[in-house]
């Protein structure tokens, strides 16, 4: 992770099935040795108050652009995305025209609710370890109480996603393996209605992810329910293939990966791209490696 400014974060929503909330999450430390990652009028002043006031507010202002800057973390937010929220603000979801799904994205009858319970169920499903890497990352998948979401069903599509061929399993150091509630693991992945996983990335990066982005947090992701259901305007693939490209770039981000930007015109976007903020030239892509087996990277961003 980036380092971030320490702020004060919202309240907990409540407490989940499994005995965590929506501002935490086990810490999971990154393996060592990985690579990264208008017009203006003249006027009089009346008073001296008046003069004071608007000094006073030039000075936050200030303040508050330099936080900005300073701040840290890593989601689909954090270039371009709404600024952080102020300390005592309260995460709502921030509908944004832009963001609407495209057709072929969105072919599916799950509801997205704005707010959730922020309270969730983990799945029960386990499997097989995938990879030959010698410490495979033990992780769980939980669904935010109350969607119209299996987590089983869930957890079995996210298992598939790691364990495909051109996956980051495709690397020997790397290997995954899904367990079951109750079992030590090393990340959760959660996926949240917008306003939940607003407060789970705020809580864990400080960031504001607008009620549409994603988000990896200190030993979890955080999955955007609008994102998993509607897909991304900027991606025309089936909506399984969309979920595989959140679910590489937010691994990705696990294992150590840092933000790339398009290679060059034709070519595939690297999942390590913010895709959903356009494609620069390149292809959508949901895959850390192409077809011969070559890793797909760009510039930093």
């Amino acid at each position: 992770m980036y380092a971030a400014q320490q702020r004060q974060s919202p309240p907990a929503t409540g407490n989940t099935a499994t005995g965590s909330t929506v501002t935490g999450g086990t810490a999971a430390g990154h393996r060592a040795g990985r690579r990264r990652r208008s017009a203006h009028r003249r006027v009089r002043p009346r008073r001296r108050g008046r003069s004071l006031l608007i000094g006073l507010l030039v000075a936050a202002g200030l303040l508050g652009s330099a936080a900005y800057l300073l701040e840290g973390g890593r989601s689909d937010a954090s270039r371009g995305a709404p600024h952080p929220r102020s300390m005592h603000a309260t995460p709502t979801p921030t509908p944004s025209p832009s963001a609407s799904p495209s057709p072929s994205a969105s072919r599916t009858g799950i509801e997205v609710p704005p707010k959730g319970s922020g309270t969730f169920v983990t799945a029960r499903a386990s499997g097989e370890t995938v990879g030959s890497g010698s410490r495979p990352v033990r992780y769980v998948v939980e669904v935010e109480t109350g969607l119209d979401i299996s987590p089983s069903q869930a957890a079995n599509e996210i298992a598939g996603i790691l364990a495909a061929p051109r996956g980051w399993t495709h690397d020997p150091d790397n290997a995954f393996r899904l367990v079951g509630a109750g079992s030590p693991h090393d990340i959760t992945i959660r996926i949240a209605t917008p306003a939940t996983a607003d407060a789970l990335c705020w809580a864990g990066i400080q960031q504001d992810t607008g009620g549409e982005y994603n988000c990896e947090v200190p030993g979890g992701v955080v999955v955007n329910l609008k994102r998993w259901v509607k897909g991304s305007p900027t991606f025309d693939g089936p909506i399984h293939d969309y979920r595989a490209l959140i679910i590489n770039h937010e691994m990705g981000h696990f294992l150590g990966h840092s933000h790339v930007t398009c290679g060059g015109t034709g070519q595939l976007a690297p999942v390590m791209m913010q895709q959903i903020k356009g494609l620069h030239g390149c292809v959508a892509n949901a895959w850390p490696y192409d077809e011969n087996g070559d890793f797909i990277t760009g510039p930093p961003a």
